[in-house]
């Protein structure tokens, strides 16, 4: 989506509607800076406020998320194009939360590793042995959750027994045997159990 285009749209449909940025604001119970930044292409409006700002400014949401209003001619044409840019958009950002996940655990491992290390190598009582591992569990430990819930969000998974893709329950994500992205659940299509790989794409 073209955020400077669109900005320009809601500009132009506000001056329109004979409102101000705050007169705008004011209805949407929004500040007149976040329609500044609408219309200066430097953020898109939330889902939450779309509806009622596409009601106030009397356009169609594809109208909002196309910069124009859309004929009746070209509607259906738009609507598919902007869909197809809006699952882009989230497998892009499926990809970038997935890289996210891997980083982060990494990172949360390297204390970890530098822990078993030093209390490997170090001559120290035991205690101070289990305090130094301990230390180093916490950061990953606390890391697991979100970690989890990027793998459940991100992208789908593809039962092997029937091909369905889905996004499963944060629960099944974290009681399920897997190996690396690929886990062993159950498919609520076909309720049968397999390994299941992570797909971006539900395509």
């Amino acid at each position: 989506m073209n955020q400077v285009k669109i900005g320009k749209f809601i500009a132009e449909r506000r001056k329109k509607s004979g409102l101000t940025q705050m007169q705008l604001a004011e209805k949407l119970g929004i500040t007149d800076r976040a329609v500044s930044k609408w219309e200066r292409g430097k953020s898109m409006p939330d889902s939450a406020v779309m509806l009622e700002l596409c009601a106030v400014l009397k356009i169609s949401v594809n109208d909002l998320l196309c910069g124009e209003i859309v004929t009746m001619e070209n509607y259906n044409k738009e609507l598919e194009s902007k869909l197809l840019e809006m699952i882009k958009q989230k497998e892009q950002a499926d990809k970038r939360l997935l890289t996210i996940e891997i980083v982060m655990v990494i990172v949360c491992l390297i204390p970890l590793l530098v822990a078993v290390v030093l209390a490997s190598v170090l001559t120290l009582v035991e205690e101070t042995e289990t305090i130094i591992v301990l230390a180093g569990i916490i950061p990953l430990l606390v890391a697991i959750p979100f970690a989890l819930k990027i793998e459940q969000q991100a992208g789908y998974y593809i039962c092997k027994k029937c091909g369905y893709k889905y996004i499963p329950k944060y629960s099944s994500v974290f009681w399920a045997m897997h190996i690396s992205t690929t886990r062993y659940m159950k498919c609520p299509k076909c309720h049968k159990k397999s390994w299941q790989k992570k797909v971006i794409s539900k395509e």
